[in-house]
C-alpha cells in the first residue's frame, strides 16, 4: 500500500504549498528527537514527517506522487538545490548529513562520527544480542535547533569581510603582485555573526549529553567487525544532519575454544583405553554438550569434525567444530594394573621391561 503523505502532514490534498510547509514546521518542531527526549517513538515519527515533506514540499516530487500515487524512481534534487521550511532546521532524513549547505545565511555542518567498543561473550557472537550501551555526545541545541542564535533573532553580515566569508591580502614583491586569501577569522567563514546568542547552549548549537542507545548484535560478529548506527552521533548544527555511530566489536577469549573464521576447535581428553577400544562420549558445546563415539585405535593428537557446530556465518550457514583428542596416559599405576598392562604386553608379542620410578627419577636428575 502506497504510503498517504497527506494524512502524515494533516493536510488536505488541495494544500497549497505554504499549507503544506506551515504544517511541516508545526509537527517537525513537535516531534523533534531532542524536544522529545523521553518519546521513543518520536524519531520514527520525525523520519516520517520529514519524508512526507520531502515529497510534497517539492512541486515536481509532489505531482508525482499525485498522478503515480509513489515517488518511485522520481530523481532526487540536485545536491546543491536544497530546500528548507526553516530558517534554522535542514530538512534531512534520519541518519543522513549534508554538509556545507547555506540555511539561511548559516552553513550547514554535519554532526561528527562516534566509535564506541563493545565486548561481548563467545556465546553472545554466537547467538546474536541486543544490548544497551551509553554513549556522552554532542546533541542539538533543543532551543536554537543548532543556529546557536535566539529564537527570532538573525544573523548579521559579518564587518569584517562583508559576508564573503573569505579575505584577500595583496602583497608587491620583486616578482610581481601576490594575493593570498584566507578565512575571516570574526565569522570563520560562514561570512555572518551573531550578535544574540542562544542562552541555553552559549551559542555554540549544541549540548553535551548522555544517551542510551540499543546496539542489536547480529549472530556471526567477530573481532574486529563494525556495526554502523545511523544517526546516533553528534548532533549537527545550523540544520546539519546527525553523525552516524561505529560500534567495534570484541569478542573476549573463550576457556574452551578457539575460533578460526567460522569454525571453532577445542581439546578433550580421553584414556588409553578409550582410545585403544573405542567409546562414547560427549564433548563441550556453546549450547548443550554434544555426543560423540570414538573409533577404536584413535591415535594421539586425532581430530574430529562435527559439522554445523561451529559459529553462524553473516553470510548464511554455519561453521564446524574440531575437536581435537588428547589421549592421558596414567602417571601413578598400581600394582594391578600393572600386571594387566603385562599381561595385554605379552599377549601383543611385546616385551616390556617396567621401570621403577626412583630409577627413573635418578636418572632425570642427571639429565638435568
Amino acid at each position: 500500500m502506497a504510503t498517504d503523505y497527506y494524512a502524515i502532514l494533516s493536510v488536505p490534498r488541495d494544500a497549497t504549498q505554504d499549507e503544506v510547509k506551515q504544517a511541516y514546521r508545526r509537527l517537525a518542531r513537535e516531534f523533534h528527537p531532542d524536544v522529545r527526549k523521553d518519546d521513543p517513538q518520536a524519531t520514527e515519527r520525525f523520519k516520517e514527517i520529514n519524508e512526507a515533506y520531502h515529497v510534497l514540499g517539492d512541486a515536481d516530487r509532489r505531482a508525482h506522487y499525485n498522478r503515480y500515487g509513489e515517488v518511485g524512481q522520481f530523481p532526487a534534487r540536485d545536491p546543491g538545490d536544497v530546500f528548507s521550511p526553516f530558517d534554522d532546521l535542514f530538512d534531512v532524513f534520519f541518519g543522513r548529513r549534508v554538509r556545507g549547505v547555506r540555511v539561511g545565511d548559516d552553513k550547514a555542518a554535519g554532526g561528527q562520527d562516534l566509535r564506541y567498543d563493545l565486548e561481548i561473550s563467545l556465546e553472545e557472537a554466537a547467538r546474536g544480542v541486543e544490548q544497551p550501551i551509553t554513549v556522552p555526545r554532542l546533541e542539538t541545541c533543543p532551543v536554537c535547533f543548532g543556529t546557536g542564535r535566539e529564537q527570532g533573532s538573525t544573523p548579521e553580515t559579518c564587518p569584517t569581510c562583508r559576508g564573503s566569508g573569505e579575505l584577500r591580502y595583496q602583497q608587491q614583491t620583486v616578482f610581481g603582485h601576490f594575493t593570498q586569501v584566507v578565512t575571516c577569522r570574526e565569522c570563520g567563514g560562514r561570512g555572518t555573526v551573531i550578535r544574540h546568542p542562544c542562552k541555553e547552549c552559549a551559542g555554540t548549537g549544541r549540548k553535551e549529553a548522555v544517551r542510551e542507545v540499543s546496539v542489536r548484535v547480529p549472530p556471526g560478529v567477530d573481532t574486529g567487525m563494525r556495526l554502523r548506527m545511523a544517526g546516533e552521533g553528534e548532533g549537527g548544527m545550523h540544520g546539519g544532519g546527525r553523525g552516524d555511530l561505529y560500534v567495534v566489536i570484541h569478542v573476549r577469549p573463550h576457556r574452551t575454544f578457539t575460533r578460526e573464521g567460522v569454525d571453532l576447535h577445542c581439546e578433550v581428553p580421553i584414556s588409553m583405553v578409550q582410545a585403544a577400544l573405542g567409546d562414547e562420549i560427549t564433548v563441550p558445546g556453546l549450547g548443550d554438550a554434544i555426543p560423540v563415539a570414538i573409533p577404536p585405535g584413535t591415535q594421539p593428537g586425532a581430530r574430529l569434525r562435527l559439522r554445523g557446530k561451529g559459529m553462524p556465518d553473516l553470510r548464511g550457514g554455519t561453521g564446524d567444530l574440531y575437536v581435537r583428542l588428547r589421549v592421558e596416559i596414567p602417571k601413578d599405576v598400581t600394582p594391578e594394573q600393572q600386571r594387566a598392562l603385562l599381561h595385554l604386553a605379552d599377549l601383543r608379542g611385546e616385551k616390556v621391561r617396567p621401570q621403577k620410578r626412583s630409577l627413573w627419577k635418578k636418572m632425570k636428575d642427571r639429565l638435568q
